[in-house]
């Protein structure tokens, strides 16, 4: 996940809407967003190579999302799998008697946070939104308002983040409209390179990955998803898959009643 846009309590209708696009190599193996057979409250597209998922949400109202810290040269082979995080929180995992709510899990992650590469991690209950880099400080919890995520900490003003963000806050006044959210993550400028940052990737990688809808012939936007969670408990998911090329692949949408739900503003 490389991009992710995020209205928390802002929407008078709408305590959480998501809109987020999928960048990944096209060889990587992965499954549409769906129901998990082996975990059936689980809603999340699957990484079928690690097993994890960069966002999810779950019948009970959790909701987490991942995107990597992007530091070319930086990665660990043999660092566990990030996706694992979004999985295990959403299934609310861990020892018997142990309080997997979103303070005390982003709190244990901290203490063994370096033991993965570089991450951002967004997890919600319903009632608290947290947010936490193994790059950055500790865990934050966030007030009501529009939050902007790609490859670096929350809110890094890199130019296609700026521009996702305003186009995202426009698109709020269009829910339950989704024309305009789908426009938003198909935008595929490029911007000039005075405006670029310096990740450690070369500069024509650079280039390709300031676009908000990455493409190129091995790896670009595999998935543009958009999540609403409406006040009385209404949980929809919409997924657009792409192929190389940026063909479009199909369409997923779901919806169902959440059994937990804050109420919003």
């Amino acid at each position: 996940m490389c991009l992710i846009l995020l209205a928390w309590q802002v929407h008078p209708d709408y305590p959480l809407v998501v809109a987020a696009n999928r960048d990944e190599f096209f060889a990587r193996s992965s499954a549409p967003a769906g129901f998990w057979p082996e975990s059936p409250d689980i809603l999340a597209g699957h990484d079928l190579e690690a097993g994890g998922t960069w966002l999810g949400v779950s019948r009970s109202g959790r909701f987490a999302a991942l995107t990597n810290y992007r530091e070319g040269g930086k990665q660990r082979a043999n660092a566990p799998s990030r996706g694992a995080l979004v999985a295990d929180f959403l299934e609310a995992r861990g020892d018997a008697g142990v309080d997997n709510t979103p303070e005390p899990y982003l709190a244990r992650l901290a203490k063994r946070g370096n033991d993965y590469n570089g991450f951002n991690l967004f997890v919600s209950d319903g009632d608290r939104l947290g947010y936490y880099s193994n790059r950055g400080a500790q865990p934050r919890w966030l007030r009501p308002g529009i939050y902007g995520l790609s490859n670096h900490l929350l809110d890094t003003p890199w130019p296609k983040l700026a521009s996702a963000k305003a186009a995202f806050a426009t698109a709020l006044d269009d829910l339950p409209a989704q024309n305009a959210f789908f426009g938003l993550l198909a935008d595929q400028e490029i911007f000039p390179d005075i405006h670029l940052p310096e990740t450690g990737v070369p500069l024509a990688w650079e280039r390709i990955l300031s676009a908000i809808f990455v493409g190129s012939p091995d790896y670009g936007t595999r998935a543009s998803t958009l999540l609403t969670i409406r006040k009385d408990g209404l949980v929809t998911l919409t997924e657009r898959s792409f192929g190389a090329g940026s063909i479009a692949l199909g369409e997923v949408r779901e919806s169902f009643h959440a059994s937990v739900i804050s109420t919003g503003v």
